[in-house]
């Protein structure tokens, strides 16, 4: 099922704002850097989007799209500590480059969750529209509501990679200029690829159609993880992406956490990522 959350989501913590809180690894800290530099790396192209000009009276706006939102805020397991999430972490990075998004547009299936984040986005000085549904359902939504011709940027995080389907990417890929910020989970990959991989079985199928054509079965599980997900990095430059950025994030121990997955149309896209996407000395997936 999409959104799966029994094991990071614990409903019944809350903040002192009484909304709930995820519950999150340390690892997601990195990940938020990443989004807060890419956010302040983009402020001059967003002006051009949305400050009216007297030579460019009409503009036609920059959204931020988060479509598997949560709550707002999270408390990481390891410590405690309560940290803003993602549309939160992207609200205030706009606000501080000062050039804010003109729409927010946040998303989850859990409506308890999506309407904490849009309240305290709201407390913050902010506003955001919310949308529950699946990523495929709120991303129609979205993408019907916006300028086609605007600067958008998308931020995709779920918890596993049923929930990462192609269909919910090509959706976003309708809007001409949109860069793509996508979490592929690496430990679901590595625990159910037998599973995914299985002929009854189609998470593999929602994520990266056509896959069981172009990857090969009969190889090592390394060596059939590193060709499926280059595959399905092939199917969104197929889209228009001009280049994209995949690259895996360890811990502490080395251990591999998850994949980041950057795609841009601009091509400078590659050249603003690159200069934030290093925070550790951690290299390319390939």
């Amino acid at each position: 099922m999409f959104h799966i959350r029994s094991q990071l989501i614990l409903r019944s913590i809350v903040e002192e704002d009484g909304l709930p809180l995820a519950v999150v690894g340390e690892w997601a800290l990195e990940k938020h850097e990443r989004l807060r530099k890419y956010v302040d790396i983009t402020r001059a192209p967003r002006r051009k989007y949305t400050v009216p000009t007297r030579a460019f009276p009409n503009v036609a706006g920059a959204a931020y799209i988060d479509l598997f939102s949560g709550p707002g805020r999270a408390r990481l397991r390891e410590t405690g500590e309560i940290i803003d999430g993602s549309p939160l972490v992207a609200f205030k990075a706009a606000q501080l480059s000062g050039v804010t998004y003109s729409d927010i547009h946040i998303g989850d299936l859990d409506e308890s969750y999506v309407h904490a984040a849009a309240e305290r986005i709201r407390a913050t000085g902010g506003f955001a529209h919310a949308h529950v549904g699946t990523a495929e359902q709120t991303a129609n939504e979205i993408v019907a509501r916006l300028n086609p011709r605007g600067l958008h940027f998308a931020f995709l995080d779920p918890f596993n990679l049923e929930a990462l389907t192609f269909e919910t990417i090509r959706i976003l890929s309708r809007l001409e200029h949109v860069d793509l910020l996508l979490h592929v989970s690496v430990q679901d990959l590595q625990r159910n690829s037998d599973r995914y991989s299985s002929a009854e079985a189609s998470q593999f199928d929602a994520f990266a159609p056509g896959w069981r054509e172009t990857v090969d079965l009969n190889q090592s599980i390394a060596s059939f993880r590193a060709a499926l997900i280059a595959y399905w990095q092939s199917l969104i430059e197929q889209l228009g992406f001009a280049g994209s950025r995949v690259e895996q994030v360890v811990g502490s121990r080395r251990q591999r956490l998850y994949w980041l997955a950057y795609f841009s149309r601009h091509p400078l896209g590659n050249d603003m990522w690159d200069k934030i996407r290093n925070l550790s000395g951690q290299g390319d997936l390939f």
